[in-house]
């Protein structure tokens, strides 16, 4: 957008700077918010309290900062995948799923991940960048159902606390009064135990937490997930043990269920052990194959024999329905396709080539 600066994403001391430099009060900074996120502004000159002299000043250096998704692709059960672009011929997605009385947006962080985890399509992108607050925002505002969504939950592309800088002003903008005011029990970050960015968000959030931990064994754990050796599962568990979280955030952990590998009655007796004391849940998935990974997923049985076995261990344990399997249900597998065709476009394109 000619190399101008984006006002989405920008939180209420970002506008005072802003309006700082356009010579306006400070409290001009509201007036830009509240057209930013509750009247959903599409252009600087439909700011219409600001003079408009002004709003040529901003409209000069400044752009709202929205572009629509680039593809979508809908499932027969209703769940949309998006793909937005995300600058330098990359881009991520974000899945709309509609419920009885929910509707769920799943957003992402980061352009692929760092973390490598052995069952996640997006890890197998490598780290392309972290996602700005307008990228990430612009996911939920640009989004054509915006305005039916009554949950998000960061579960998608990337590890938000491995983009806790970004992620914390975008958290800010949605339950603040001046932004979104969103209540932070309609809001989940999942992680895979970040302890930096964790930290701060058991210190600075209400939202709601999810965990992925896939296995109670550490050196299990440590073949699918690399990430155990930097931030074991042990003492990310001994972190949450110092919080109360009776009055708070519903904290839940997530469990891909593969066959052979982590559904037997020993894994359920350990998980059950391993979250003795803390008040939450654990939601069992279902594994979406990706190419190149020999783990299959669990059988229904399977997956209703190890919920029953935390059950009766006195662990609220629930099975996730599957959703979008038609439509590359696995996260990453829309966007690693875009992002090769990019590729192969760019290097046919290249003239020193």
């Amino acid at each position: 957008m000619d190399g101008k600066d984006f006002l989405l994403g920008k939180t209420i001391d970002e506008l005072k700077q802003v309006a700082a430099e356009a010579g306006l009060p400070a409290f001009a900074a509201k007036q830009m918010a509240d057209w930013l996120y509750k009247k959903k502004a599409k252009s600087i000159a439909d700011m219409t309290n600001l003079p408009a002299v002004k709003r040529d000043w901003l409209g000069e250096r400044y752009e709202i900062g929205l572009s629509a998704p680039i593809e979508a692709m809908k499932s027969v059960d209703g769940t949309i995948k998006y793909l937005y672009g995300a600058g330098n011929h990359l881009s991520v997605e974000s899945v709309f799923i509609p419920a009885d009385d929910r509707a769920t947006l799943c957003v992402s962080s980061q352009v692929g991940c760092k973390m490598n985890c052995l069952f996640c399509m997006t890890g197998k992108q490598g780290f392309k960048a972290n996602l700005t607050a307008n990228e990430i925002l612009n996911q939920i505002q640009s989004l054509p159902e915006s305005e039916q969504l009554t949950n998000l939950v960061f579960m998608g592309m990337g590890e938000p606390f491995d983009n806790a800088g970004e992620l914390f002003k975008v958290l800010e903008i949605l339950t603040a009064p001046y932004g979104y005011a969103w209540s932070p029990k309609r809001i989940t970050v999942s992680t895979i135990g970040v302890m930096k960015g964790l930290k701060q968000f058991l210190e600075k959030s209400n939202c709601h937490l999810a965990i992925s931990i896939h296995s109670p064994f550490p050196e299990e754990r440590l073949s699918i997930m690399p990430v155990e050796k930097a931030f074991p599962i042990e003492t990310v568990i001994e972190l949450l043990r110092s919080y109360d979280f009776s009055h708070q955030r519903r904290v839940s952990f997530e469990y891909i269920v593969f066959e052979g590998f982590n559904d037997s009655p020993r894994h359920a007796k350990a998980l059950a052990q391993l979250l003795k004391g803390i008040p939450c849940r654990v939601n069992l998935i279902r594994f979406h194959a990706i190419p190149g990974v020999d783990l299959k997923s669990a059988s229904p049985e399977a997956m209703e024999i190890f919920r029953n076995a935390l059950n009766a261990r006195h662990v609220v344990c629930t099975i996730r329905s599957s959703r979008g399997e038609d439509i590359f249900a696995a996260c990453g597998m829309l966007s690693t396709a875009q992002n090769l065709r990019e590729e192969a476009a760019g290097k046919t394109l290249d003239p020193e080539e």
